[in-house]
C-alpha cells in the first residue's frame, strides 16, 4: 500500500517529468509549490499563449478518480445510477496521465477532461448491492488509453488558444 510520502513523490516525479518533456519540445512549463485545485502546471508556447494542465501519475496499475468529477450519480437504497455527464467549467482542460516506468521508459497519455469524461460515460455503469453503494471510485488503465499515447491534446489546445486569441484581438483603430 502506498504511503503518503511515496504518493507525494510519485506526484512530484510525474509533474517534473512532464515539465521536462515539454521543455524538450520547446515549451515553457511550470509546476506550482502549493495546491492549485483545478490544474498542476501552466504551459506556454513561444508566442506566450498558455494553458493549464492537470497531471496524474501512477507507478503501475490504474489512475484513480472520483466518478462524480465526471458524471452525475444518483444513489438510492440499493442502487447507484448514472444520470449523465456532469457539467464542467473547462471540458478542454488538458490532462497528462503519466505511467512511471523508470529512466527513459515513462509513458505519457494526453487527453482532455472531456475525453476522460467520455471514457467514464461508456465504462462506468454504477453499482448495486452487494457492492458498496456509497463508493464513488472509478479507474482507468493504461491499456484503455493507447490512442491518447501522444502529446496531441496539448499541442491542439495550444494551437486553439492561439487561434481563439487571434480572433478576439482587434488592433486599435487610429
Amino acid at each position: 500500500m502506498a504511503t503518503g510520502r511515496s504518493t507525494q513523490l510519485t506526484r512530484q516525479i510525474g509533474e517534473h517529468l512532464v515539465v521536462a518533456e515539454l521543455g524538450r519540445m520547446g515549451f515553457i512549463a511550470t509546476p506550482f509549490a502549493g495546491n492549485v485545485p483545478s490544474f498542476d502546471l501552466l504551459v506556454a508556447n513561444e508566442a506566450g499563449f498558455s494553458i493549464p494542465v492537470q497531471v496524474k501519475t501512477i507507478n503501475g496499475g490504474s489512475w484513480q478518480f472520483k466518478v462524480t468529477s465526471f458524471l452525475d450519480i444518483e444513489i438510492k437504497r440499493d442502487r447507484q445510477t448514472v444520470l449523465g455527464r456532469k457539467s464542467t467549467l473547462n471540458p478542454g482542460l488538458v490532462c497528462v496521465l503519466v505511467l512511471l516506468g523508470g529512466a527513459g521508459k515513462d509513458e505519457f497519455f494526453t487527453l482532455t477532461f472531456k475525453d476522460l469524461q467520455t471514457y467514464f460515460v461508456h465504462h462506468y455503469k454504477g453499482r448495486k448491492r452487494p457492492h458498496k453503494i456509497q463508493s464513488l471510485h472509478c479507474a482507468v488503465q493504461p491499456k484503455d488509453l493507447q490512442k491518447f499515447k501522444s502529446w496531441n491534446a496539448l499541442l491542439d489546445a495550444l494551437k486553439g488558444t492561439k487561434q481563439q486569441l487571434a480572433r478576439e484581438w482587434k488592433p486599435e483603430s487610429k
